[in-house]
C-alpha cells in the first residue's frame, strides 16, 4: 500500500491487504485473498448466499426490514468523488443516517472496491460505472443497483508534450487506475478506434499499464510513462506538476446523443448491494438523503469556498490536501449530479466488452433509482434499465 503522505486522494486497496486510515471511523478491511480469487474469476458473489433460500427470503426480509446498525460506505481519495468527500467531513450523510453508525473505507480504484462489496466488506460505494457494469454482469443482475449518479466528467488522456496525434502513440507505454476500472476501460475503447489492439496482459501496439494513481505521476515524473487516462485532480496534477498535455478530453467524446446532454458522462455513482438494500431499506435512504444534499452544496457554493472545503476533505481523506491551482482546474473540469446518466449505460458496457474486460450480456435491471427520486423530488430516468 502506498504511503498517503505522498498520495493525496487515493489509497489503494488490493486483495488481502489490510488498511490503515487515521480516522477510527473508517472500516479497516482485510479480505481474504482466497475469498477475492474466487470473486475475481466470477465463481461467487456475497449475495448469492443470501438468496440461496428465494422460496421464502424475500417474504422475510419485507417483513422484518429495519435500519442497519452499520452502514459501511467506500469512496475514493479523488476530485470526482466530491460528493462522497463533502458528504461524509461535513455530516450529510451520518446526520440522515439516525441511530445508524456510519464507517468508510478509501479505494483507490473500483475493480478493488467492488471486491470489497461482493464479499460483504462494504455495503455500499461511490464507484466509476464500468466495475458496476461488470459485477452486475457477472452475477447475473444479483450483486449491485446503482442509486444515484455523483459526478459527471473529469476525465482525460494526458500525455508527453512531444506526442501531438493519436499516431504518436504506438509502442508507447500508458497507465490507467486500475484494469477494468472506468477509465482503463475508456482508454482501451478509444485506442481500438483508432486502430490499435491493447491486450488485457499489457501487450499489444500500445502498452497499458494499470498503475495506482500517486505511481503514476511519480513515473510520468521520471520518464518511464508516455502518458495515462485518468480522472481528476490526477490528470490536472500530470499537467500542472509533471508537464503533460491533454491529448484526449473524455467529455469531446460525448455528443449527447445517448443522454441529451452533450459533453456529459458518468464519471462517478453511487451503488449498493441488493441483499443490503432490500434488508434496510431506511438506510439507503439516508445515505441518499445525505447524498443530495452533498451534491446541492457543491452545486450552490461559490469556487473559492468550495475548493476550500473539498480540498480540507481529501486531507482528511488521503492524509495531504493539493495545491490551489490543481484543485481549481480539477473542479472546473467536473459537473456534479444525481442524474448516473442511465442512458449511457450501453455504450459503456460496449465499451468493456470491446476492451475485453466484460463480456456481453442484458443490464436490464441495473438502477432503482424509485428512491433517489422520492428523495430528491424530480424524476431521473433509468434510461429503461431499471426502476425510477
Amino acid at each position: 500500500m502506498s504511503n498517503s503522505q505522498d498520495n493525496p486522494g487515493s489509497t489503494r486497496i488490493t486483495a488481502g491487504e489490510t488498511s490503515n486510515p487515521k480516522r477510527p471511523r473508517r472500516l479497516q478491511i482485510g479480505i481474504a485473498v482466497g475469498v477475492l480469487a474466487l470473486l475475481g474469476a466470477g465463481a461467487a458473489v456475497a449475495t448469492t448466499a443470501g438468496n440461496s433460500n428465494t422460496n421464502t427470503s424475500t417474504d422475510t426480509a419485507a417483513a422484518t426490514t429495519s435500519p442497519a446498525a452499520e452502514l459501511k460506505l467506500g469512496y475514493f481519495g479523488n476530485i470526482t468523488h466530491a460528493p462522497a468527500l463533502v458528504g461524509v467531513n461535513q455530516g450529510y450523510i451520518k446526520e440522515n443516517l439516525g441511530s445508524t453508525k456510519l464507517t468508510t473505507q478509501v479505494f483507490n480504484a473500483g475493480p478493488a472496491a467492488i471486491e470489497a462489496l461482493n464479499a460483504g466488506a462494504i455495503d455500499a460505494t461511490y464507484i466509476g460505472p464500468n466495475p458496476a457494469i461488470n459485477s452486475f454482469v457477472k452475477s447475473k443482475g444479483e450483486s449491485i443497483s446503482i442509486i444515484a449518479g455523483a459526478a459527471s466528467g473529469g476525465a482525460q488522456l494526458v500525455v508527453k508534450p512531444d506526442i501531438k496525434t493519436a499516431a504518436d502513440l504506438k509502442g508507447k507505454t500508458l497507465a490507467s487506475p486500475q484494469l477494468g476500472g472506468t477509465q482503463d476501460v475508456a482508454l482501451r475503447a478509444w485506442l481500438g478506434k483508432q486502430g490499435y489492439k491493447t491486450n488485457t496482459d499489457g501487450s499489444g501496439d500500445v502498452a497499458i499499464n494499470p498503475t495506482e494513481n500517486a505511481q503514476t505521476l511519480k513515473l510520468f515524473q521520471n520518464g518511464k510513462l508516455d502518458g495515462a487516462w485518468l480522472p481528476e485532480p490526477w490528470a490536472s496534477r500530470l499537467v500542472l506538476q509533471a508537464g503533460a498535455k491533454v491529448l484526449v478530453d473524455e467529455k469531446d467524446l460525448w455528443d449527447g446523443s445517448q443522454t441529451g446532454k452533450p459533453g456529459e458522462f458518468p464519471t462517478t455513482i453511487l451503488i449498493v448491494n441488493k441483499k443490503f438494500a432490500a434488508e434496510h431499506p431506511q438506510t439507503v435512504e439516508g445515505l441518499l438523503r445525505g447524498h443530495v444534499a452533498a451534491v446541492k452544496w457543491l452545486n450552490d457554493t461559490p469556487a473559492a469556498e468550495k475548493a476550500t472545503q473539498v480540498n480540507a476533505a481529501l486531507k482528511e481523506a488521503a492524509g495531504k490536501a493539493l495545491p490551489q491551482d490543481v484543485i481549481d482546474r480539477s473542479l472546473q473540469n467536473i459537473t456534479f449530479t444525481v442524474d448516473p446518466l442511465a442512458g449511457a449505460f450501453p455504450k459503456l458496457l460496449q465499451d468493456g466488452v470491446d476492451a475485453g474486460t466484460t463480456k456481453q450480456a442484458d443490464i436490464n435491471g441495473i438502477f432503482d433509482l424509485t428512491v433517489l427520486n422520492g428523495v430528491a423530488g424530480e424524476k431521473t430516468s433509468a434510461a429503461g434499465l431499471g426502476k425510477d
